[in-house]
């Protein structure tokens, strides 16, 4: 089983991305995802400084890709799209079925969770346009996989979204910056202050969802830590952790230690309790409503 990082959901300085990107390339993990899938406006890193970081973790022995955009919204979006999918290294996530089409073959690619692959045609079809592996849509099951997997195509391997706040939906309107009584195109770069997205609570003053500019995330903290050896035995080749602004470091370390047989999932889902910026869930993976968790004891 290996382990991915995915890319950067929010909009942090310069000098942060950096700095968690070099503490990254010591990291246990395998494969890293680089790269704006949210918001074109995000402007701290720029395709080189991404190619930059992409050559850095690649020297560092990390299977590196690089992530398109989930929304395009403008003819400039068009424009990096094409710059990113033609950069000639590096493997790329494509999130947007146009990026596929822009790769047409030129690269191996990574059928990414927004493609909405939620039966063997579709993944077949990736598999034939040149998708080497293909990643789960969050609110798919364990169940719904279980029978994708029977048809797999050879050689694709599967990826499961295992840790972090779910994405869930996209808007090409900006709630970040609508809470602030902003416009979108003056949105003075809101997300900025929200390093793990703004906590979007109900009438009755309960938490529901995070806005993370012109995405919406579930406020639960999806982990499936408990699932990975069920995930082994189905035929799951990757496990992918979403970075979150603080303890990344150490939820990869408890996900290392677990899939190394080093520590049992009980006691690593313990030491992930006090990492996490909110409870947990997991109840796509089970079939029941997102916000449902299953308290099994692990072993």
């Amino acid at each position: 089983m290996k382990l991915a990082l995915g890319p950067v959901l929010y909009y942090w300085p310069r000098d942060t991305m950096m700095a968690f990107y070099e503490s990254v390339a010591a990291s246990p993990v395998d494969i890293i995802y680089l790269g704006e899938t949210v918001c074109s406006r995000r402007h701290e890193l720029r395709l080189p400084d991404w190619l930059s970081l992409a050559a850095m973790l690649a020297d560092a022995g990390k299977e590196v890709v690089l992530s398109t955009q989930a929304l395009l919204e403008s003819g400039s979006d068009l424009t990096n799209l094409r710059k990113l999918t033609s950069n000639g290294r590096f493997a790329v996530e494509a999130n947007d079925i146009g990026a596929v089409h822009c790769l047409d073959r030129a690269l191996p690619f990574v059928a990414g969770p927004h493609l909405n692959l939620y039966n063997e045609d579709s993944v077949a079809l990736m598999a034939q346009l040149g998708a080497r592996r293909w990643v789960m849509p969050l609110e798919m099951g364990r169940a719904a996989l279980a029978t994708m997997l029977k048809s797999r195509p050879a050689g694709l391997e599967t990826e499961v979204f295992a840790y972090g706040r779910m994405p869930l939906a996209f808007s090409a309107r900006c709630f970040t910056a609508r809470h602030r009584n902003l416009g979108k195109d003056d949105c003075q770069f809101s997300c900025m202050a929200h390093p793990d997205g703004l906590e979007l609570r109900t009438r009755d003053a309960d938490t529901f969802l995070i806005l993370n500019g012109t995405q919406i995330q579930s406020h639960l903290v999806y982990n499936l830590l408990g699932e990975m050896a069920d995930m082994e035995a189905m035929g799951v080749d990757v496990m992918r952790i979403s970075p979150q602004a603080q303890h990344t470091d150490a939820i990869v370390a408890l996900f290392d230690r677990a899939r190394l047989g080093q520590i049992g999932t009980a006691q690593a889902q313990a030491g992930l309790a006090p990492l996490m910026p909110a409870a947990p869930c997991d109840g796509y993976w089970h079939g029941k409503p997102g916000m449902a968790f299953d308290r099994r004891e692990a072993a």
